[in-house]
């Protein structure tokens, strides 16, 4: 029997992709390996491979299609002795999702819908779309997937939404009925209609969202409105760390190796982190996740968004090693190139608006992050010595935001004084 290609997940929050090109045609013979397609997340581009041997039977998702959600068929995969005229008799190509109940209403031979999904039968004969990883789940749970209001494309049930539900939950039929409510709440606003017609008359350009700068917002606002943020703000001194950096850099020059401050600045962050431990910590929805290593996130704009790729075990790295791992990394997130894996995780983010001639903001923390480190630009001013004396430094303000849910003020507090003193005494990082 003709076997299914399914829309890949990439990515473990993956729902659904954008098929953006298919690297085989009908009729090409596969191996396993092969690559198949590409695939677009939000954060990025990636090649999709074979892992069956076969020939293209039929390709059901053209190339170009958005909103794919994950496991939906995407092509038939013939085995030997296998023909075209097999799929047709195997039923192998997808019903289309709708929000109609009935999938047999549709004509047999309509080409599947960008966002079709598995489906399973509920009691009462409609259809009920879940992911297969959310069926499993309902069944060991012993929980009806009818009960269950789907947060996924189209109303679709999603592992998280069997994981929140109680086992034995009374089916809400009218409640399966009514619209999916988005993954987070639109800020309060006049409507898409109403902001057009105010500037009805006037040139403008209408640019479309894609899915990065969709994730973007929905998870900023997602974070504003239910992180408890509070802000920690201190000025550091640097002409002690610029003038160590200029003798590195000099002896590090026949080995290729340039240290930015922004290098510093991450080395001193894992170092503080593993100082104050209560601060390497992550909030995981009932509960703390207080981590041994120092996994820290650096956020690197891009085209139309921007990545936050993480440097992991930061804290025992070198300068110099910390400094061609984050070249490597902010190089291919530009290109969109990064791997899941590279940009999920860490417990702590660093954002450096400094060389954009910014003195001081406040950034929003990343969930599940406990915190992240809004840096400025450093710039001479007149500071007052040790010996009453006045004088000019090079003074760089920085901003903690702090999930007060996971690290309490004095504890912030306690975190940019470790901070401070490792970027104020430079060679202590080196020990």
């Amino acid at each position: 029997m003709p076997t299914e290609v399914l829309m890949p997940a990439l990515s473990p929050t993956m729902e659904q992709g954008t098929l953006a090109k298919w690297l085989v045609k009908e009729g090409d013979t596969v191996s396993s390996g092969d690559l198949l397609a590409e695939i677009e997340t939000d954060k990025a581009t990636m090649e999709f491979e074979a892992v069956d041997e076969g020939v293209i039977g039929k390709i059901l998702i053209e190339e170009g299609t958005e909103g794919v959600a994950v496991n939906t068929p995407i092509a038939v995969l013939l085995e030997e002795g296998e023909s075209a005229d097999d799929i047709k008799a195997g039923g192998s190509a997808p019903a289309p999702a709708s929000s109609e109940p009935k999938a047999e209403d549709k004509p047999k031979d309509a080409a599947p819908a960008a966002s079709a999904a598995p489906a399973a039968p509920s009691k009462d004969g409609e259809r009920v779309f879940a992911s297969p990883l959310a069926r499993r789940i309902a069944k060991d749970k012993g929980i009806d997937l009818a009960a269950i209001k789907g947060s996924g494309p189209h109303g679709r049930i999603v592992k998280a939404d069997v994981e929140s539900a109680k086992p034995g939950a009374a089916p809400a039929a009218e409640a399966a009925k009514s619209p999916a409510p988005a993954a987070a709440a639109a800020p309060a606003g006049p409507s898409t209609e109403a902001v057009i017609k105010m500037y009805e008359g006037r040139e403008y350009e209408e640019v479309k969202l894609d899915g990065m700068r969709k994730t973007i917002a929905a998870r900023l606002t997602e974070a504003k409105q239910t992180i408890p943020h509070f802000y920690l703000r201190r000025d550091i001194q640097l002409d002690a760390l610029l003038k160590f950096r200029s003798q590195l850099n000099k002896q590090l020059e026949g080995r290729g190796v340039k240290l930015s401050v922004n290098d510093f600045i991450i080395k001193a962050c894992a170092l503080a982190l593993q100082a104050v431990p209560d601060c390497n910590a992550v909030w995981a929805g009932d509960r703390v996740l207080k981590l041994k290593p120092s996994d820290v996130a650096v956020a690197v704009a891009i085209e139309g968004g921007l990545f936050t790729p993480v440097l992991k075990d930061a804290d025992t790295k070198s300068l110099s090693a910390l400094s061609a791992e984050m070249k490597d990394l902010a190089g291919r997130a530009r290109d969109r190139k990064l791997a899941p894996h590279e940009y999920q995780g860490g417990t702590f983010a660093i954002s450096n608006l400094g060389m954009f001639g910014i003195d001081n903001f406040d950034a929003v923390i990343n969930p599940p992050h406990g915190a992240i480190l809004a840096v400025g630009a450093g710039v001479k001013k007149p500071v007052v010595g040790m010996d009453g004396e006045l004088t000019v430094a090079t003074v760089m303000s920085v901003t903690l935001s702090v999930d007060h849910r996971v690290i309490d003020g004095a504890l912030g507090a306690e975190f940019l004084k470790a901070l401070a003193e490792n970027l104020e005494n430079p060679m202590v990082m080196l020990a």
